[in-house]
């Protein structure tokens, strides 16, 4: 059976401090149905622009939400089936409560690349030799195992997630193992990093730490995937024979950074919200229009709004319109320009 080899450091106790501090903020703040719906569905657009982007996909955050409302857009037939699959990815994980299993691993590939890979490979090991490469030069950066050697290297680290030894690890490092081991397993011939982003999260989700469906770990990944990338390869590339010798630290210490920094962010906006609720009735509200919240709501969510963006949130209205809705906006003292006309960007004004 796998064992998973790491040392509990000093950053990794700090964030994991962290991560329990925010996690019991947003559990108990008070939010009304339809907030906790938004955060919601803003952490599902967030989790499925980041986890395809991070693989190549074009798709920006507000082609994506137009996808996902089944609004059609110009865009790659692979680019849209891969938003929509992931879509599907997160379906599975929310209906799932029981221990993550082989069989979630094999479910979830399948919904990962299905009309993307051909129907042999979906849902199936690799039966071929797979490399990584770099993808500016080309160079082979981490070979995975010999096909000959998944099903096994599979079946020991499913042996080790379902036994005491794992009930006694942190569902945080749990989850982060869970990743590393996968995406160094690479199982797949393609669909490999979504799989195992996928079911680290479902792990967090089944041991108790879905923390109100709030958060993406993707965002945080892909907002600087060559640092990503470089802790997954600083593992992989060990000079260690066996999977259990190699140790996982400071993989571990870069995940837990990665979810106490997003818990983080969204505690502040948790406790941002609570406080205006809290307020509205001694100072009032600003009458908005639908057309004005939904970029109110999409600055709130992603730190700021560009031409591109708004326009991909509100296709079905005019450039006059928006910038008529952004100006009064500004002349309302919510939000704030940044940039040329050109370049702009919106932000929310603190």
């Amino acid at each position: 059976m796998y064992s998973p080899r790491f040392t509990i450091t000093n950053r990794i106790l700090k964030d994991i401090g962290r991560i329990e501090a925010s996690k019991e903020i947003i559990e108990n703040a008070p939010l009304v149905p339809a907030y906790e719906a938004k955060f919601r569905q803003e952490a599902i657009i967030r989790t499925v622009h980041h986890g395809t982007h991070i693989e190549g996909n074009a798709l920006d955050t507000g082609e994506v939400a137009a996808v996902l409302e089944g609004r059609e857009i110009s865009a790659k037939d692979r680019d849209i089936q891969e938003v929509l699959n992931y879509r599907r990815v997160l379906n599975y994980i929310d209906r799932r409560s029981k221990e993550t299993s082989e069989k979630d691993l094999l479910a979830i590939h399948k919904l990962t690349v299905d009309k993307v890979l051909g129907a042999g490979q979906v849902g199936k090991y690799r039966k071929t030799q797979v490399v990584v490469k770099n993808s500016k030069t080309g160079e082979i950066s981490f070979r995975p195992p010999e096909a000959s050697k998944v099903a096994s290297l599979v079946g020991d680290f499913f042996g080790w997630l379902s036994s005491n030894e794992s009930a006694d690890v942190h569902p945080v490092l749990v989850a982060g193992i869970t990743h590393y081991v996968l995406a160094y397993i690479h199982p797949f011939v393609d669909g490999n990093g979504r799989t195992s982003r996928a079911l680290a999260t479902m792990v967090l989700f089944t041991r108790g730490y879905d923390i109100k469906k709030f958060f993406s770990l993707e965002e945080y990944f892909d907002k600087n995937a060559g640092r990503y990338y470089h802790t997954l390869q600083t593992v992989s590339n060990q000079k260690v024979r066996d999977l259990s010798e190699r140790d996982l630290t400071v993989w571990l210490e870069y995940f837990c950074e990665g979810l106490a920094e997003e818990l983080a962010r969204v505690k502040e906006r948790v406790q941002k919200l609570s406080l205006d609720l809290k307020l509205k009735g001694r100072t009032g509200q600003i009458t908005l229009s639908e057309r004005q919240m939904k970029l109110v709501e999409y600055m709130e969510a992603y730190g700021s709004i560009s031409n591109k963006q708004w326009r991909g949130l509100l296709r079905e209205y005019s450039d006059d319109t928006i910038l008529r809705d952004l100006k009064d906006l500004q002349k309302k003292g919510l939000i704030k320009k940044k940039g040329s006309t050109k370049g702009a960007v919106y932000v929310l004004k603190s």
